[in-house]
């Protein structure tokens, strides 16, 4: 067995791989889904034993991580700079044009959006028009705010973080994390603006608080509150 899918009536799908470079058993949870990995010398029976064992556990996990939804022709999203659509076309190929603050993703007409390969692609081309956005966007924007309150800033980059919005070092260089191209853009001006201030407080004490305060007209801890509800994608 090198990969199998079964299915929980608690867990859902789960995808068992057996990988001969793996030392142990191990689980990890993708777009809602569970991926078990079997090490070379284990047993899918010993695999299942494991994921018994952390069920309760997994569970939680599943909630917190819930799948992503796929995209297909019914996708409404809307995201910093662009309007995602997507559509069929007689074209027997994929293509991509960005035009007035629209993405259209062309497929093929016989197109199966259920399909795992499909939707990677799918992924993938959103992704890369995200970043390509977001190297046009944020570092103009930044430079905007920096010069607006005047603040200074080395170098800024952006990362697929999944954990940050955005963090400063103390050499003044400032990294994004690509989910801020979801947000709004008061929301986006809060986290660019968060990490310019720590380039003069490191820490989230008072004074950085009082200037947050000062660079929002008094609304940062209702922008903190705010972006709580939002999940990095």
């Amino acid at each position: 067995m090198v990969e199998k899918k079964i299915k929980d009536s608690q867990l859902g799908e789960i995808t068992l791989r057996k990988n001969i470079r793996s030392k142990r058993y191990s689980i990890r949870i993708r777009d809602g889904k569970i991926i078990a990995t079997i090490p070379r010398n284990g047993t899918e029976q010993n695999m299942l034993t494991f994921i018994n064992e952390q069920r309760r556990k997994l569970i939680m996990m599943l909630q917190k991580s819930p799948k992503r939804t796929l995209l297909d022709e019914n996708t409404d999203l809307q995201t910093l700079t662009f309007r995602l659509h997507i559509f069929r076309t007689s074209r027997t190929n994929f293509y991509t044009a960005l035009k007035d603050r629209i993405l259209h993703i062309a497929c093929p007409e016989n197109t199966d959006f259920s399909n795992d390969s499909v939707q990677q692609k799918l992924q993938f081309i959103l992704q890369e028009s995200l970043r390509k956005e977001a190297t046009r966007f944020i570092p103009t924007r930044l430079e905007e705010l920096s010069r607006l309150y005047k603040f200074s800033f080395d170098k800024v980059t952006i990362r697929n973080s999944k954990t940050r919005w955005g963090s400063c070092t103390s050499k003044k260089n400032i990294s994004i994390s690509l989910s801020l191209m979801h947000l709004p853009i008061h929301l986006v001006d809060y986290v660019l603006l968060h990490e310019l201030c720590h380039t003069v407080e490191m820490n989230h004490g008072e004074h950085f608080w009082q200037l947050m305060d000062k660079v929002t007209d008094g609304r940062a801890k209702a922008y903190r509150r705010e972006l709580r509800n939002y999940r990095m994608p």
